[in-house]
């Protein structure tokens, strides 16, 4: 597979060993931008007890930002590395914490099961 970068950098041109197809797949920073505000983990991720990171919320809604900047075009090329590796830290802190929330999920639906409830059943 050769992977190639869009114009807009949110987007990768992927050409699979079939002659001729190719397919534009979303990159990191685009997928994470995307995701539904519901997804929000309740739980810091590892190493931000201090401050150092920002909230998932306010992660997210700066990376949405920044794509947006990074989509309407315009920038030289130096802010838009810039902006890409402010993306990059941004993505890695809301999938932290997404990661987070899912590892909080399955220890609840875990002691659910072990306190012999049904895995459908209310908590």
């Amino acid at each position: 597979m050769t992977v190639h970068r869009a114009p807009s950098a949110l987007y990768v041109l992927a050409t699979s060993s079939p002659p001729g197809l190719t397919a534009l797949r979303p990159t990191r920073l685009a997928r994470v931008a995307a995701r539904s505000k519901d997804d929000a983990g309740a739980e810091p991720p590892a190493g931000s007890q201090d401050g150092s990171r920002p909230p998932y919320e306010q992660a997210r809604d700066e990376l949405i930002e920044l794509v947006k900047r990074l989509e309407a075009g315009g920038l030289t090329l130096e802010e838009s590395l810039q902006l890409w590796e402010r993306g990059e830290q941004l993505a890695a802190i809301c999938e932290d914490w997404l990661e987070g929330a899912r590892a909080r999920l399955a220890t609840a639906l875990a002691r659910r099961e072990d306190a012999g409830r049904e895995p459908g059943a209310p908590f």
